[in-house]
């Protein structure tokens, strides 16, 4: 969320970002918030003023009962109760104009980044960088379900049974497996100086409105029916709401967390082949980073974040590429955002495994995470990144690790949680 102030200033360049990001029916808004603005502004003088009166007229009735004026002292007292009637109002007004600002400044999008190249969607992301050789060997590479099925590794049936589309059973080593990967991505980043912190899987809704837009919340959140709950769709929703309405100090920045939490999604909408079995699921484990830092240092952190994930999956043998989201893609929040993308030796393709985003102080303004600093008081940075969310990286691993006779190779960095197990099979 944008500070009012640098709307009330800056019109033209929120007007500007606006169409960056193919947002023309949003336009409106901003000369619409101006005026509730300058009306919020004025309702808080006229109350003001009124408070002022009241002081200076309790005065002088005090003054005036001590001369033996009852007649003057009660007109004035009579005056300060009419005053009083006009202050509630006042105060009631700027309730609900500062309500209505708030929804405005809510769905205006967040200024982003110069670097970020303008596009309408995803169809018109930027590749960054290769890691990795992307091979298709010599033999044809099975759906991944199937590899996992011929492992005995996995029963959708059963979860359709239990739970409908959207779940899974995993079973035997490939469950192994997946919490291996889950353990080696928690010693990973704690080896690169991050806290390890299990979060809450609820949140409220203050918290939820705080980390994401409303379309976001839609599209993505479960309700928890007659509470005020929300399962998380990913652990950084928690992660970031740990600091809500706080005051850090600056000494103890940056603040640096991996977490891990299961991750619940509605996921709406009908998908091809690709993105069934497990690729597009209402429930799964994911690793995550986030960092709280002073403005300047974000971009720097920034760069550190998605590193960290392509260091990791170059660790398990998979090649990977960077993708800079275009302006389109970028969701109201984000400043900038890169994707991490998994080749895939069965479809030929890059599929994305894991996104960074820096946001900014939009999300660190709408929950009041503020900083004290040497120069006073102001909103942190947020930044977060997946680390790894297995069963989508299970496909690329199974893909990139597979042999012709079927058995899956384990990497050497996770053979210690697998058993010291070198091949699946």
């Amino acid at each position: 969320m944008l500070d009012i102030k640098f709307v009330r200033e800056n019109p033209d360049a929120v007007k500007e970002n606006i169409k960056k990001k193919f947002q023309d029916k949003k336009l409106s808004l901003v000369d619409e918030v101006i005026a509730l603005d300058v009306e919020n502004r004025k309702t808080i003088q006229d109350a003001g003023n009124l408070r002022a009166d009241r002081n200076k007229f309790s005065k002088e009735i005090g003054n005036l009962m001590a001369q033996g004026k009852k007649e003057e002292a009660e007109a004035m007292k009579k005056k300060v109760s009419e005053q009083a009637t006009e202050l509630k109002a006042l105060e009631e007004k700027e309730r609900e104009l500062e309500e209505k600002i708030k929804e405005i400044m809510m769905v205006i999008p967040n200024i982003i980044d110069p670097s970020v190249p303008i596009g309408k969607d995803d169809s018109e992301n930027v590749e960054l960088e290769i890691f990795g050789e992307p091979v298709v060997p010599d033999f044809e590479v099975p759906y991944h379900a199937e590899i996992m099925e011929k492992l005995n590794g996995i029963d959708l049936d059963s979860a359709r049974k239990v739970a409908g589309n959207g779940f899974y059973y995993l079973m035997g080593d490939i469950a192994r497996l997946h919490s291996a990967v889950i353990s080696y991505a928690r010693d990973f980043m704690i080896d690169r100086g991050f806290t390890y912190c299990i979060p809450p899987y609820m949140i409220r809704s203050n918290v939820v409105t705080g980390v994401m837009s409303f379309a976001e919340m839609d599209a993505m959140m479960y309700k928890i029916e007659g509470e005020d709950l929300y399962l998380i769709g990913t652990s950084e929703h928690s992660m970031i709401g740990k600091f809500i309405d706080t005051i850090l100090d600056e000494k103890t920045l940056p603040q640096t967390l991996t977490s891990y939490s299961p991750c619940f999604r509605k996921e709406k909408g009908a998908h091809g082949l690709e993105e069934r079995g497990v690729y597009r699921i209402h429930q799964f484990e994911k690793q995550e980073m986030i960092v709280v830092c002073k403005p300047e240092e974000s971009p720097v952190w920034f760069d550190k974040l998605w590193r960290n994930t392509v260091d990791l999956f170059r660790t398990l043998d998979i090649p990977v590429r960077t993708i800079e989201c275009c302006s389109g893609d970028l969701a109201d929040l984000k400043v900038k955002s890169i994707d991490v993308e998994a080749w895939s030796p069965r479809q030929k393709k890059y599929f994305e495994v894991g996104s960074c985003s820096n946001l900014g102080d939009a999300q660190a303004r709408r929950l009041k995470i503020r900083v004290n600093g040497e120069d006073g008081k102001y909103f942190a940075h947020t930044l977060n990144n997946t680390v790894v969310a297995p069963p989508r990286m299970l496909i690329a691993f199974l893909e990139n690790n597979l042999n012709a006779d079927g058995t899956i190779n384990i990497p050497e960095a996770l053979r210690p949680y697998m058993g010291n197990k070198a091949i699946i099979g």
